[in-house]
């Protein structure tokens, strides 16, 4: 019988295969037959995984959204280690959602694919919804904990200014993904990393304290 680890490394196959059919083709390209060539695997195991094509972009998603993470936590982890201003980490990890490379802009496809399906399934929208939500909640988490430190002001209603920049990370990965992928690094240089640090000053506009003592 099969290992557990055996399973997940299938199951990560296919959401791979996918994420290429979307990021190369779009999303009408994903068949259950396709990703089966793509991930070199008969359709039969395929279908084994996922029966439909709902499951394996579910799924698909789920995996972008677990590497987006693994990415978040390790800039928080390195932000702790070194010391730094939280504005700082936060401006790192709200690059991680922006598709400043190839690797991320596949991701960002698979993500907006993910969106446009769900809007006519409600299943894969829950999952959409709480997507978004959680991301806010690591924002407004991370403006609490510079109200604690000294870095956000204390009257500073941090859901509100979790929206605020949510949006603007947002606004800003979907005009970095529209640009031609020749121009992006323009885009970046001139736009993003100031704007990022503009909104991100409006929010944390002190010093921490633990870090000044």
């Amino acid at each position: 019988m099969p290992r557990t680890a055996d399973h997940e490394e299938r199951r990560r196959q296919i959401a791979d295969a996918v994420g290429t059919l979307i990021s190369d083709h779009g999303l009408d390209a994903v068949t259950v037959a396709r990703t089966a060539a793509a991930a070199g695997m008969s359709v039969g195991l395929v279908q084994h995984y996922f029966r439909t094509k709902d499951e394996m972009l579910l799924h698909t998603f789920r995996e972008v959204s677990a590497r987006i993470r693994a990415r978040v936590e390790e800039r928080i982890r390195d932000g702790v280690a070194h010391r730094r201003p939280l504005a700082q980490v936060m401006a790192d990890v709200m690059t991680e959602y922006i598709p400043l490379d190839g690797a991320r802009r596949a991701e960002h496809r698979v993500a907006r694919a993910f969106a446009g399906r769900a809007l006519d399934a409600p299943a894969l929208a829950e999952v959409d919804t709480q997507s978004a939500r959680r991301m806010r909640e690591d924002i407004a988490r991370a403006v609490h904990n510079g109200k604690e430190c000294g870095e956000v002001d204390e009257h500073l209603d941090p859901h509100a200014a979790a929206v605020r920049l949510a949006a603007v990370m947002e606004g800003l990965a979907l005009q970095v993904y529209l640009e031609p992928e020749d121009t992006a690094g323009e885009t970046v240089t001139r736009y993003v990393g100031p704007l990022l640090a503009a909104e991100l000053a409006v929010v944390f506009t002190g010093e921490c304290r633990q870090y000044t003592a």
